[in-house]
């Protein structure tokens, strides 16, 4: 029940109790304003002469608030009277109909929702109607010590702790009535601390870790509230009001205004989220890529996500800003800790229970290549865990894509990639982040892949999963692949990407804007006729449209323009290839299955006459996708080859009789390819693991393997290769890819000195990657081939 002190507000129906007031007030003013409003409401022919009125500590000033006593007297007089929470919400000023805080209002520090009293007295004379009367739901006091006894706070005769449940409860009848007059976006847990530190099974849990690991009970409980506080979110409204104008200012200076997503997309999440806790998992490119999807959920009314983030974003000033608008802080290592490992589960558990949003980066950290990084599982296990023992009954997942036109941290990352140390996160960190926003970077665009529905794929017992239960572990790997494979899937197509796809598959040769545009035709027809997702703004089929995305990667540095010709010309800048490289992979993976499937036609035709051309054809095409399962997210195997087989009936409607016919028509088949892709999208990641077989092969096999020693003699092998053209590109010669490549041979068990025949096997994985490599130049030539007008 929600009134404003100008409004004849609904006395609670009483049932035949006797009515007491529980008064949530933060003022002396807000305690008579209650007061005043039970006398002038009370019904005539009440028969109680003064109703009874306690006051509770405030949820806004609980340090000068009054202590519990008189409301444990009461409980304690063994009667059943009917408890009816109260409190004064203040209202933002009306504007246009609406009433929301602008910028202006919180530039004086002070919350137009928790006005001091002069301010409150001000309110009161000029805007009365921004001053409301809040009841929560009533109760009387034999429901909650029933629902108190449910909970294990104690047996009916008790009253020691009822008191701090009913004041907990009364809080939270309160703010659900509160969010009616406000709306979701101010949906916020209160009491964390007091609800998870007070709960039944946390002191339970914590009693019997501390006798499992020898402590002293009050100390672990004492180190468990300590590590609460560090990790915990601690909103406030004024904050994440302030935080998201901020966002705004942040973000507009280098992008523009308006964010790109489909409102349909966050009304069907909402839907959602009013039924289920659910969890946003995005890609992470970006330093901004929180605060954006931040802002669009704010702008759209939704609260702001419990966020976690890592412990070293806690510095000043970011740290006490984003902790109060929903991050919590994560450390990065904890293994050891058994104390915090239990405190952050309960804490994720509270929030599933409570049904609050979540958010964190399945990759980890932001990727330094435009793929997506193989997925962590930590925070999603602890999601599962929560799922499984029952604290939900459903968890939704929402696989999150946040891309961009251009990236302001694109030239860190290509030099992270080149070897550079990551600088480490700080003042002169943000100061220097906000700087390279000066530059205009375009549009950011967010969609929403398909939810993941976790009652639809998890299996769930009601108790602890068993420590290291493999088959339990593979169902949550197999989640998080499936989280990526549908952010992959979502991930629209920007103009950049194109253009720098075109502009990297032409090599080092400078391209005019005539063949730019005969490249990207050959790319536009395959987006359109397999209906990829697009930024949807642009028609690059349109010179002109392409010849702005050419001048805005002109104007960031990443392509450089000769016009002393007849004409321009564009070629990636030399030091820039890992820039342009980044924009590229971000929407690689829809090429992907293509460029597998040209390799493998062609080792098909290859081995006619040897071996059915069609199990040529499946096993170089399996191959593949082992050699590069490190690389991208394949999905199942028969879902790949069924991905497939719609790749070729795209290609050609004949193509089952034409990869039956032989080597003449299974060359036929290839050449109707429409784009050539491997040399596109697979050469630059072969060069790069040409670099680690090569070099394994000169390791010697006796010698104990130092990966950062190697990485480094693989990146000067590159450099060297590069020189002599016998690598195309200097995007090849990236850590990351490098690292990939190693993760792959480490599967393959090739750097251990004790495994058997290590140099034989060396030299075959070597070889292995120089046949890959031989088809993909093959497949280059039959591309200059139709640039030269050779065939169709």
């Amino acid at each position: 029940m929600v009134e404003s002190l100008q409004r004849e507000p609904d006395w609670p129906a009483l049932d035949g109790h006797s009515p007491v007031f529980l008064l949530d007030a933060a003022s002396a003013l807000e305690r008579s304003l209650l007061k005043a409003w039970i006398e002038r409401k009370r019904p005539h022919g009440l028969a109680l002469e003064s109703p009874i009125s306690i006051s509770i500590p405030s949820t806004r000033r609980r340090k000068h608030s009054p202590s519990l006593s008189a409301l444990e007297a009461h409980l304690a007089a063994g009667s059943d009277p009917l408890l009816i929470p109260l409190r004064v919400a203040w209202l933002p000023k009306q504007r246009n109909g609406k009433r929301v805080v602008r910028f202006s209002d919180l530039l004086s520090f002070s919350d137009p929702r928790d006005p001091d009293p002069l301010r409150a007295r001000l309110i009161l004379r000029r805007d009365r109607d921004r001053c409301r009367i809040v009841a929560g739901e009533a109760a009387p006091v034999s429901e909650l010590r029933r629902r108190w006894q449910t909970a294990g706070g104690g047996n009916a005769a008790e009253t020691t702790g009822l008191a701090e449940f009913v004041e907990r409860q009364a809080c939270l009848a309160l703010e659900r009535a509160e969010r009616r007059l406000r709306g979701a976006r101010y949906k916020v847990p209160r009491l964390v601390h007091e609800n998870i530190l007070g709960h039944p099974a946390f002191r339970g849990g914590l009693a019997e870790l501390a006798r499992e690991l020898g402590r002293n009970e009050a100390a672990v409980v004492n180190q468990a509230a300590r590590d609460l506080r560090e990790i915990a979110a601690t909103h406030s409204p004024f904050v994440i009001d302030l935080v998201a104008h901020l966002i705004r200012l942040l973000y507009t200076q280098g992008y523009s205004k308006a964010l790109r997503y489909h409102p349909e997309q966050l009304r069907e999440v909402e839907l959602l989220a009013q039924r289920h806790p659910v969890v946003f998992l995005p890609s992470h490119k970006s330093n901004l890529d929180h605060l954006v999807l931040q802002y669009a959920l704010h702008e759209n009314g939704h609260p702001p996500n419990h966020t976690a983030g890592g412990i070293n974003m806690n510095f000043f000033p970011i740290g006490p800003l984003v902790r109060r608008s929903g991050t919590f802080f994560i450390r990065r290592s904890f293994r050891d800790d058994a104390i915090y490992k239990f405190v952050l589960q309960r804490y994720i558990d509270y929030l599933i229970e409570k049904r609050f949003s979540l958010e964190w980066y399945i990759e980890g950290g932001r990727s330094r290549s435009g793929k997506l990084l193989p997925p962590r599982y930590g925070m999603l296990n602890a999601v599962v865990d929560a799922y499984r023992r029952g604290k939900s009954d459903e968890v939704v997942l929402i696989p999150t894509s946040l891309a961009y036109d251009q990236i302001s941290d694109v030239g860190s990352y290509a030099a992270e990639q080149s070897g550079a140390k990551k600088q480490k996160e700080g003042f002169g960190w943000l100061i220097g982040t906000i700087r390279t926003l000066r530059r205009r970077y375009g549009h950011v665009h967010i969609r929403f892949g398909e939810p993941i529905f976790l009652s639809k794929t998890i299996e769930t017992s009601g108790t602890e999963p068993p420590p290291g239960l493999d088959e339990r572990h593979l169902e949550v790997q197999k989640l998080a692949f499936e989280v990526a494979v549908r952010i992959n899937r979502v991930t629209p197509i920007t103009p950049t990407s194109l253009v720098t796809m075109a502009l990297l598959g032409g090599g080092d040769r400078a391209l005019s804007e005539d063949e730019v545009g005969d490249q990207l035709a050959n790319l536009l027809f395959y987006t359109r006729r397999r209906n990829l997702p697009t930024t949807g703004e642009f028609d690059l089929y349109d010179p002109e449209s392409a010849r702005r995305t050419l001048a805005d990667l002109v104007e960031n540095g990443v392509v450089t323009r000769y016009s002393d010709g007849p004409e321009d010309v564009y070629q990636i800048k030399a030091d820039r290839q890992l820039d342009a490289a980044y924009y590229r992979n971000s929407v690689i993976h829809f090429f992907v299955t293509s460029a597998i499937a040209e390799l493998a036609l062609l080792r098909a035709a290859e081995a006619a006459g040897a071996e059915s051309p069609s199990d040529a054809f499946w096993s170089a095409a399996m191959g593949l996708r082992d050699l590069l399962k490190f690389e991208f997210f394949f999905v199942e195997k028969e879902a790949f080859r069924a991905d497939l087989r719609r790749e070729l009936q795209i290609q050609h409607a004949e193509w089952q009789s034409l990869l039956a016919g032989g080597p003449d028509a299974i060359l036929e088949l290839l050449r109707k390819f429409r784009p050539f892709s491997a040399h596109r999208v697979l050469r630059p990641f072969l060069d790069a693991y040409r670099l680690v077989g090569d070099q394994l092969e000169r390791h010697n096999p006796d010698e104990q393997f130092d990966e950062a020693r190697f990485v480094s003699a693989c990146c000067g092998l590159g450099r060297q290769y590069h020189l002599q053209q016998r690598i195309r590109s200097a995007a090849s010669i990236s850590q990351v890819i490098l690292r990939t490549a190693l993760e792959l041979a480490k599967n393959r068990r090739l750097l251990d000195p004790a495994q058997p025949d290590l140099p034989q096997r060396r030299h075959e994985f070597a070889s292995e990657i120089r046949d890959a490599i031989r088809g993909v130049d093959a497949i280059e030539a039959l591309a200059a081939s139709r640039r030269a007008g050779m065939i169709d």
